[in-house]
């Protein structure tokens, strides 16, 4: 069986319980759980798949699987299952976040159950992978995603049921690593991408760049002048690859029972932002197809504020970015962003304040999932015809999910809007709250305004939020082609 099956497990509640392995073709299988039973027949390829009745929260358990061998799993909770997905900031542990020391010796739960998956690039699909479950400590908190689990924590303190979360985040990857390749061959879209990877994939030597690599660093280490040469990367076995993470990550797990996702990712794209518009709900959606659990719950991190700010008005390929995640939301239904504008930090593209992103995740699952009545959606220029009224030189601007009404943080003005005229020549304006869902904006110079923008840049200057203190959703009114228009590969 898969290793995401084990001691200390937890399993969705509320929903079959899908239990699958492998043993002797044509083999009865049964498995037992909580006083319910069910049974399979193992297929051609030895393959079982067996489906135990929805079970309410609780626990602890036993599991027993018979077949031509037996076996049994201990300590089995039922409970929440998600899983923590994404690129490095969702990897980030929590020995890395904000007052680390506080929260591992705070990190007594023993119904909050964690497994990580390591981080396998390949092209051949994997079956299993080398993890286990464990109850949340101290010690076995501080190596988890702290996104992950500053989220898992919430609900858990909220429901007061078991909580299992799956890390599967890896530093660095781009989304179309953990999409299936044939996915990409059928979408259309994505040829030149492919077509770029089979000619590295042709092309590329590995043994010979470490050869090369430790010529070089034999001659360095004769003079130790300057830094030394990095050992190479093997590109094929990679974060980037597309296919990549999907068979060597996700494969594995594909099918275990969950209620969702929640997932930070984004920043390896931004340089092909309109291409994530595609990509990233085609990534969502076939993980949907494939999971045979329907429309199941994906929520996601908005880009926070990066590198340095900037006077006046620029291009940005992460506003672009922050743009195609927002889009997303329109695409597809049951899905959330977390808009973090206000948590990053200028000189670290791993801001720390993951206890920020955990919370702002975890309202967009206890509203959306749990029947809470919370504010969890961070307040959206309206986007329709009547959204934007221009009257001689001021453009008054409509939103929804403003909560009990939109708001300014340390200043009274609103900060963050430019604005153009059909010249597309954007300038710093000024800005004000009109009432609950309007803002007012203008600048001098700028007498027949066509389009107005917010937070549009990598790292914004701004300050609207809702009264609840959740940061206003970048937009622009225009659809001007932007820097990475254009840009597949």
């Amino acid at each position: 069986m898969s290793s995401i099956f084990g001691d200390s497990m937890v399993l969705q509640r509320d929903k079959p319980i899908h239990v699958w392995g492998w043993t002797t073709a044509g083999q009865a299988v049964s498995v037992e759980l909580a006083g319910h039973s069910a049974s399979a027949t193992a297929d051609d390829t030895g393959r079982f798949d067996v489906f135990v009745d929805a079970l309410p929260a609780g626990g602890p358990h036993e599991m027993k699987i018979a077949a031509d061998e037996s076996t049994s799993f201990k300590d089995v909770l039922i409970g929440e299952v998600w899983i923590c997905s994404g690129q490095s900031n969702m990897g980030m542990s929590v020995a890395s976040s904000n007052d680390a020391d506080l929260e591992a010796l705070a990190a007594n739960y023993p119904n909050i159950r964690l497994i990580s998956v390591p981080q396998v690039g390949t092209q051949e699909p994997q079956t299993d992978f080398k993890g286990s479950w464990a109850a949340c400590t101290p010690q076995t908190v501080k190596d988890f995603s702290a996104a992950g689990y500053f989220f898992g924590r919430q609900l858990h303190q909220t429901l007061d049921i078991p909580i299992g979360l799956i890390d599967n985040a890896w530093g660095g990857s781009s989304a179309e690593a953990w999409v299936e390749r044939k996915v990409l061959e059928d979408d259309g879209k994505y040829g030149e991408l492919l077509e770029k990877w089979d000619r590295t994939a042709a092309t590329y030597d590995h043994e010979a760049a470490v050869a090369k690599w430790k010529q070089r660093h034999a001659e360095w280490a004769k003079t130790k002048k300057g830094n030394p040469p990095r050992a190479p990367r093997n590109e094929l076995t990679g974060n980037h690859r597309p296919s990549n993470i999907y068979n060597g990550v996700l494969k594995p797990t594909i099918g275990y029972t969950i209620r969702g996702v929640v997932w930070y990712q984004g920043e390896s794209n931004a340089s092909r932002a309109y291409q994530y518009r595609d990509l990233f709900p085609l990534m969502i959606q076939s993980w949907r197809d494939e999971w045979k659990q329907g429309d199941f719950p994906f929520y996601w991190v908005q880009l926070a504020d990066f590198r340095n700010e900037v006077d006046s008005p620029v291009d940005s390929d992460w506003a672009e970015l922050r743009e195609a995640q927002t889009m997303t939301m329109s695409r597809l239904p049951n899905t959330g962003e977390a808009v973090i504008l206000n948590l990053g930090e200028a000189n670290d593209i791993h801001p720390k304040n993951k206890q920020g992103v955990g919370t702002r995740l975890a309202r967009w699952a206890l509203a959306k999932d749990y029947g809470y009545e919370i504010p969890y959606q961070s307040p959206t220029y309206r986007g329709s015809d009547e959204a934007m009224q221009v009257t001689a030189d001021r453009v008054r601007l409509k939103f929804d999910h403003v909560g009990s009404g939109l708001d300014t943080f340390d200043v009274n003005d609103a900060i963050g809007f430019t604005i153009a005229g059909a010249d597309q020549k954007f300038v710093n304006a000024n800005a004000k709250v009109i009432d609950k869902e309007t803002i007012e904006v203008w600048a001098d110079g700028v007498e027949k305004p066509v389009a107005v923008r917010y937070a549009w840049a990598d790292n914004p200057v701004c300050n609207v939020q809702s009264r609840e203190g959740l940061a206003l959703t970048p937009f622009r009114t225009d659809d001007w082609p932007g820097k990475t228009e254009g840009v597949v590969k």
